[in-house]
């Protein structure tokens, strides 16, 4: 296979364009200060810098398999084989594994289990080096594929419980979500597999291709997730809270008190149609605090995600047929932006997950045009 891609000039240009463009994304994360995707959103400085890591990481490992295409003694091109596998153990693949669990921040996950993880691909890279074969390679293939498997599982069930969390604390889910990071992470691992199983030349130049895709997808991924770390002052403030809403019910007074606080400060003041309005600047609007006030929708089977776009929704509903009865002319978008949404494609995709329908045939089913 070597043999093959060494005398191939379009695969060594294709392989040279990739490694300058990973170093490149990384020079532009440590060093650009603005953000030149989505201005308005200021992303996690700790997901930056990991993903900066990783770029160089694989741009160093691009570069050291690039001695290949100049050597000619076989038992050097196995040598630099072997050492760029175990580069690829020790960087590459802790580091992605980093900046996918640094986009989940509902909590802060420990990273010493990764060690752990690689720690037997290691060894055996090590030893392939020490003896320069290939013998246990097949082994250390079977366990990447083990270990692919693994991470993917528990990437998912992270996933899903970052989704929930998500829905707990936050009304406005745009800039917030990483569905898709499990997907990117499924792909890449499983190509990543047929690649150390495979490895001939045509698989070669897709998985150059998408190593590209992979680098425009975390660029993009980077810059539009938005900061949800907490205030030091609001984390002292929730510090103070003695309750463990998990073991206890809420008590009836506190719980009917936070329904007439909640009419009286969110809906009596319209206090839903403010953007990115999170649970804890709610509770400390109506004068409680964040777990009483996540007990309570606990309480009413709903999140607060839910409770707020409810809200919102009656809002563009009662701007709707206001609207019609005075025979003004509007459009969907503009309601959308004024009952609180940031933009009209997260009106519709909230429409969508709570009814399965689009926006013009959910307004259908009350009667509006």
């Amino acid at each position: 296979m070597y043999d093959q891609i060494r005398n191939d000039t379009l695969f060594g240009m294709l392989y040279a364009v990739v490694s300058a463009l990973f170093l490149a994304a990384c020079c532009y994360l440590l060093f650009r200060q603005g953000n030149a995707f989505a201005r308005d959103v200021t992303p996690p400085v700790r997901l930056r810098r990991w993903t900066a890591a990783y770029f160089a990481a694989t741009a160093v490992c691009h570069l050291w398999y690039m001695q290949i295409f100049f050597l000619t003694s076989a038992e050097d091109i196995m040598m630099t084989d072997l050492i760029g596998g175990l580069l690829d153990s020790v960087l590459a693949v802790p580091l992605v594994i980093c900046v996918m669990l640094n986009m989940l921040q509902d909590r802060r996950r420990p990273l010493w289990p990764i060690p752990l993880m690689i720690a037997p691909f290691v060894v055996g890279e090590v030893y392939s080096i020490a003896t320069l074969s290939y013998a246990v390679i097949p082994m250390l293939h079977v366990y990447l594929l083990l270990l692919s498997i693994c991470i993917a599982i528990y990437m998912f069930r992270a996933t899903r419980q970052y989704g929930r969390w998500l829905r707990d604390n936050y009304a406005d889910l745009e800039h917030k979500e990483v569905w898709q990071s499990l997907v990117v992470l499924a792909l890449m691992l499983l190509l990543f597999v047929f690649y150390t199983f495979l490895g001939n030349v045509t698989f070669l130049y897709a998985y150059q291709l998408f190593d590209i895709v992979f680098l425009g997808y975390l660029l993009w991924r980077v810059e539009t997730l938005s900061d949800l770390s907490v205030p030091v002052n609001d984390v002292e403030e929730e510090a103070d809270v003695t309750v463990d809403v998990e073991d206890k019910d809420l008590p009836l007074s506190i719980h009917n008190h936070i329904g007439v606080l909640l009419q009286q400060h969110c809906i009596d003041k319209q206090l839903y149609l403010q953007h990115d309005l999170n649970i804890i600047q709610l509770a400390k609007a109506i004068g409680t605090n964040r777990l009483y006030l996540s007990q309570y929708f606990s309480s009413q089977g709903t999140t607060y995600n839910n409770y707020i776009n409810d809200l919102r929704i009656n809002h563009f509903i009662h701007l709707c047929r206001e609207a019609a009865d005075a025979q003004r002319s509007y459009t969907i978008q503009q309601l959308a932006l004024e009952s609180g949404y940031r933009s009209y494609s997260t009106f519709r995709d909230v429409i969508k997950r709570k009814t399965g329908k689009s926006v013009r045939a959910w307004m259908k089913e009350f009667g509006e045009p």
